[in-house]
């Protein structure tokens, strides 16, 4: 049934990699955002004939000048791109995947592109946003420091992925006790996956890319930028089921973080700190609007339950060999095929996403099986287990 179901999706499959390909080399051309790509996709259905349409047929529609054009055309004089779109760099996410969350999609301002580092696995508990954001100042108060890694613990030992941007302060502090409990953090991160923010996170940013995941919307090379920062706070909160403030001030990334949860009426959480501390008059104003003061990290599992690997804590102790002889018989391995997605699993075996989601992780951990850049899964030829 399995093998059926997957040969009759391999057609699909190809078309879906083609579309993706030439998003990706649409996605070069300078000046191109999200709208007008998807309203030249629209209107010429595919990308490849709108490549090669002439410059009145694209100025044609709204919001195409002639500098875009020009750019498209630069660009494939550069590129030497005839007919034949560019291939897409491993570990990339695109509007066109079915693997993007749909909350990333449902945003005002919907990512172009999302590059990401560490267990692929995880993007199906993200697609549902069975992960908990932790946020706060950069320069927070012993009290906000001691705070952030008591909810990193808690939350990782329940099971819960922690969201969290990796900067300085509440954002590191959380990420370290998550990493301390042997959980599952999350970075989304302001720069791109080839640089670090602040420099003395290295270590940090290294492991949580490697127990973890690591997220950005800054292609490689990019430029270290203000509104990177602010912009990257939308994704945070677009991948999370609920928000925790720990301590911020007025004017914060945080308490713009804290107010986009607020609009998505996700369940907003604030530790209360002192009120004489400029680091905390941003946060202790959202008690006063109605966020839920959170004295006791107990008090935030009480309300949210287990995580989604709440089941597989702790993640990283060794397999024995029972373990690994029955992840190798697991019907799920024979299912992959030459590569499935997980859509396509639980098409073929009848199971939900969120089991499948969490098996996928448990064989990722077993290195039994890899992710390809687009997420379909397949199985790890003389695999070791990821150390």
């Amino acid at each position: 049934m399995a093998d059926s179901v997957l040969g009759d999706l391999v057609l699909g499959d190809q078309n879906l990699a083609l579309r993706r390909r030439w998003w990706w080399t649409w996605a070069q051309v300078e000046g191109l955002g999200m709208q007008r790509l998807q309203l030249i996709e629209r209107n010429f259905v595919d990308l490849a004939v709108a490549w090669r349409a002439p410059a009145a047929a694209l100025m044609a529609l709204p919001g195409i000048g002639p500098e875009l054009v020009v750019s498209r055309d630069q660009l494939a004089k550069r590129l030497g791109i005839n007919g034949v779109p560019l291939e897409c760099p491993a570990r990339l996410l695109l509007p066109t995947d079915p693997a993007l969350p749909p909350s990333l999609s449902c945003l005002q301002r919907p990512p172009l592109e999302l590059h990401w580092r560490g267990r692929g696995s995880l993007w199906g508990h993200l697609r549902r946003r069975r992960a908990v954001a932790v946020i706060g100042t950069r320069r927070p108060s012993p009290h906000g420091l001691e705070w952030a890694k008591k909810l990193g613990i808690a939350l990782a030992q329940a099971g819960w992925p922690v969201l969290s941007g990796l900067a300085e302060g509440i954002d590191g502090a959380v990420h370290e006790g998550c990493l301390a409990a042997e959980g599952v953090p999350v970075g989304v991160l302001a720069t791109s996956l080839d640089r670090v923010y602040p420099r003395h996170h290295s270590q940090l940013q290294q492991e949580v890319g490697k127990r973890g995941l690591l997220i950005t919307e800054q292609r490689p090379g990019a430029a270290v930028a203000k509104g990177h920062f602010a912009a990257r706070n939308r994704l945070l909160v677009a991948l999370a089921e609920a928000v925790v403030v720990v301590e911020c001030p007025n004017g914060s990334g945080a308490l713009h973080g804290a107010r986009l949860a607020w609009a998505e009426q996700l369940p907003l959480w604030v530790v209360p700190a002192d009120t004489n501390r400029i680091s905390a008059k941003g946060s202790n104003s959202l008690l006063g609007q109605g966020a839920t003061p959170l004295l006791d990290p107990a008090d935030l599992l009480s309300s949210l339950g287990s995580g989604p690997l709440k089941r597989f804590s702790p993640l990283f102790q060794e397999t024995d060999s029972n373990t690994n002889h029955n992840l190798n018989s697991d019907p799920l391995l024979d299912a992959l095929g030459a590569g499935a997605s997980l859509e396509q699993l639980a098409q073929a075996m009848a199971q939900p996403l969120p089991q499948l989601a969490e098996k996928l992780l448990q064989l990722e951990l077993a290195g039994l099986v890899e992710v390809a850049p687009d997420l379909s899964w397949r199985r790890r030829q003389n695999g070791l287990r990821f150390a």
